[in-house]
């Protein structure tokens, strides 16, 4: 009996080992998540992890979203069973409503009649990164501007629920980040804003943003290096 317990102990160690070896290996970007604890404690103490909403990388297309820290990025996660699908920018600021979320590029923003927290804006031929996009159109989407429990939106007043289409040039304040994660059931989410570049459907509309095999890396667009200490922050020129 002690024999057979001894066996499943060891057999359920080694499982759970290899269990988190294998996240470990996959998730090749757990050292940047895992300081995001770091950055909510004290931004100030690492300046060199911010980026600055409003302003342009080096030679990028477009603008950057918001400030903050780019605690997760484009493909972050466990493939194939997770994988992320764009950038997380978490707040410096230390509370919802503070830190403004810019349009990173022209286009025609749509806040559907059902989002609390999220509009897309459409870049139709979109010809500044022709070897990425063949030069079609594309979407930017920019979520998580409401308070923890969803009941009160962060979008600005000139965008209410069910706008369609209407013209925004980049730089327009298109809101605040928040907390809101989308499900009332998951109110642990960090202070954030998720940035995602879409692509569109034949029909013009856009594709489910939360499969990564509909988005491009915003790198490029936003022109982010990763470093050596796999920080995402802008490139040199």
């Amino acid at each position: 009996m002690l024999k057979k317990i001894f066996w499943w102990g060891t057999a359920v160690a080694a499982v759970l080992f290899l269990s988190f070896a294998a996240y470990v290996y996959f998730n090749r970007d757990l050292d940047r998540i895992l300081l995001i604890g770091t950055w909510f404690e004290e931004p100030s103490a690492y300046p060199d992890w911010w980026i600055w909403g409003g302003e342009r990388c080096p030679n990028a297309p477009m603008l950057l979203p918001s400030t903050g820290y780019i605690g997760v990025g484009w493909s972050d996660g466990t493939p194939p069973f997770y994988a992320h699908t764009g950038y997380d920018i978490f707040s410096p600021d230390g509370g919802d409503n503070r830190t403004p979320i810019y349009a990173a590029y022209d286009g025609y923003l749509t806040r559907e009649a059902h989002w609390r927290s999220a509009v897309i804006i459409r870049h139709p031929d979109f010809a500044e990164l022709p070897d990425i996009t063949g030069g079609e159109q594309i979407w930017t989407y920019y979520t998580h501007m409401a308070s923890r429990d969803g009941e009160t939106s962060y979008i600005a007043a000139d965008f209410p629920a069910g706008t369609r289409e209407k013209f925004v040039p980049a730089g327009t304040l298109l809101g605040y980040q928040g907390t809101w994660s989308g499900d009332p059931n998951n109110t642990r989410m960090g202070l954030h804003l998720h940035f995602s570049v879409v692509q569109s459907n034949p029909d013009g509309s856009y594709k489910n943003e939360t499969a990564i095999g509909n988005t491009y890396d915003p790198a490029p667009f936003l022109g982010i290096v990763e470093g050596e200490d796999r920080i995402l922050r802008c490139g040199e020129r």
